[in-house]
């Protein structure tokens, strides 16, 4: 068997404009200068209170939690209008269906989001029943930490030999690497493709539909 473990945003889900927006209205919020959506977009993948730590340059608890309530908040508030503005990207719903047809694959995520909110993303499009093993920093260490994966490999009964992690960032890349696994970077997520393969990347994708041909190759 093999496992294939997606991030989320910037590999599934459009997301960019919503979350440096959001950020840009949690740091107002908080009476903070505003980070432009350059830096913002920087710190997507990983945890709440990683990224805010990053962006705010800080290690002030106090601070931190602020700002990831506050995000929250604002989160909270717009899950509704704002549905329409976290499509997958194309390509992004056959390649899933491609993957889950196959007898010989198991389906995963681990992304930077919240359990709630990936529940709550993958049933709005569809694709809750597509994936065995969820992880989030709910229960996990942010990335890089080889966390998500580990746990999902443990839940699965796959070692990291069979196991394939598939995402936009630096931060996706070397969670996979410290974790023993393949890795595939796309090129229209958040990070550099040179970024990605300058950090381990196994192989680099540009549409979804050469995700499986790419699986193939690295996992035989």
């Amino acid at each position: 068997m093999i496992l294939v473990m997606f991030d989320m945003d910037g590999t599934l889900l459009d997301t960019e404009a919503l979350i440096t927006e959001h950020m840009a209205s949690t740091f107002r919020t908080i009476g903070l200068v505003e980070p432009t959506p350059e830096r913002s977009r920087r710190v997507i993948g990983l945890s709440l209170p990683v990224a805010m730590a990053k962006l705010a340059e800080t290690d002030d608890r106090v601070l931190i939690d602020g700002l990831v309530e506050a995000y929250r908040t604002h989160y909270r508030a717009s899950v509704l209008a704002d549905q329409g503005r976290e499509g997958l990207f194309p390509g992004a719903i056959e390649a899933l269906q491609q993957l889950n047809a196959r007898d010989d694959a198991v389906l995963g995520i681990a992304t930077g989001k919240g359990l709630n909110g990936v529940h709550r993303l993958l049933a709005l499009h569809g694709v809750s029943n597509y994936f065995t093993t969820l992880q989030t920093p709910d229960h996990n260490p942010s990335k890089p930490h080889p966390g998500m994966l580990e746990t999902a490999m443990r839940e699965t009964g796959i070692g990291p030999e069979q196991t394939v992690m598939i995402g936009d960032t630096t931060f996706d890349i070397e969670m996979g690497v410290a974790a023993g696994c393949k890795t595939i970077g796309v090129t229209w997520g958040y990070h550099e493709p040179r970024e990605l393969i300058a950090v381990g990347a196994s192989t680099m994708i540009d549409r979804f539909d050469q995700l499986d041909g790419a699986i193939r190759q690295l996992v035989k």
